[in-house]
């Protein structure tokens, strides 16, 4: 991909690119992105790993947290899932589904990679119930819950920094035959006024992913939805931990193999590109589009809260390798301070009575 994209620079007028085009291309190229090619990339053979996939216990908890609120919100068993991975969680939901009520679950997939989506149609059964779909628009309008794991910390980003009081672009350019950053003044309005609607404001030398997409998904999310719930998780910050000296270099990052990659213009399309989630701007431009915020917890505290430890069976098993024993580690796993759920966060949504 990389002769790709050094072409696809160099045939700008410009010779630049800002860095959301870079990351779209190396994620979503029809040929040569990664998430659009046949390469593992969840599990140990892959490049991460994901809370959905270290057990069925998760997708299965949030089963029951929503069997709860659909009764108590009167809510039909529906839910649309963005960004399934391999179908684990949905399968593990479904299944709890089908113990708690006698009703079928309606499941909506989208999913933008076709690995993924032949990856879910090996996991799971599709029907006129359990349905791959190709966007929001299909089935609005929806009641019910919209639910994603790390979606949004994998849209494309434009990065910009603040030197001597003036907001620059980092935009990337091609310079003896290697991929670099260019700094260019900033000309997008756009990014200005999500800075300025977000209230962030940047210290000399401070620079930060701005995520122009993520308003238009969740106004595509609050027009879908007529009543009903939207459950985020994912990892990020607040404006008050964007702006504290540990962040000053931003979050951008890649994960190739296993390993955290500092410069994400290393191995396109190898390797997966994420940032920190903007979480006061997800909650402010919720509200504004009729999703009202509700709640954001650790996703250790929303586990506890939706009743995991009912879960864990207290009779010892001495076979490690046995159900009871991998199901007791995975929810210690994703309760244990200091571990996986610490960095994830769930945010809650609700649009409708």
């Amino acid at each position: 991909m990389i002769n790709y994209l050094k072409e696809y620079i160099q045939k700008k007028p410009s010779r630049l690119i800002t860095y959301a085009d870079y990351i779209m291309q190396a994620l979503y190229h029809p040929q040569y992105g990664y998430y659009m090619n046949d390469k593992r990339k969840i599990g140990r053979e892959g490049d991460f790993i994901t809370t959905s996939n270290i057990s069925d216990i998760y997708g299965r908890s949030i089963a029951k947290w929503y069997y709860s609120k659909s009764i108590e919100m009167n809510l039909p068993s529906a839910i649309c899932e963005i960004g399934a991975g391999t179908g684990r969680f949905a399968k593990a939901f479904i299944d709890e589904w089908k113990l708690l009520s006698a009703e079928p679950i309606q499941y909506y997939i989208i999913e933008e990679s076709p690995y993924h989506r032949k990856l879910q149609q090996e996991e799971l059964t599709f029907d006129e119930n359990i349905k791959q779909i190709a966007s929001l628009k299909e089935i609005a309008p929806f009641e019910g819950l919209i639910f994603s794991n790390e979606l949004f910390d994998a849209f494309p980003v434009h990065v910009i920094e603040n030197y001597a009081d003036e907001l620059l672009e980092v935009m990337v350019t091609v310079k003896d035959d290697m991929l670099i950053e260019s700094f260019e003044p900033l000309t997008n309005e756009e990014i200005k006024s999500f800075l300025a609607r977000s209230e962030l404001k940047l210290d000399h030398q401070h620079r930060i992913e701005i995520p122009l997409q993520m308003e238009s998904m969740i106004k595509s999310m609050a027009g879908t939805l007529h009543r009903g719930l939207v459950l985020t998780v994912d990892y990020g910050y607040t404006n008050e931990e964007w702006m504290e000296p540990a962040r000053r270099n931003g979050s951008l990052r890649g994960y190739y193999k296993h390993k955290l990659i500092n410069n994400i213009l290393e191995h396109p399309g190898d390797m997966d590109i994420t940032s920190h989630v903007h979480f006061d701007a997800l909650t402010k431009f919720g509200n504004h589009h009729e999703l009202k915020f509700v709640h954001k917890w650790r996703q250790d505290e929303f586990l506890l809260d939706a009743g995991i430890l009912e879960d864990l069976q207290e009779n010892y098993d001495p076979n490690p390798f046995s159900a009871v024993s991998k199901r007791n580690r995975a929810i210690r796993s994703l309760i244990i301070p200091g571990g996986m759920s610490s960095s994830f966060h769930v945010i809650l949504q609700q649009k409708g009575g």
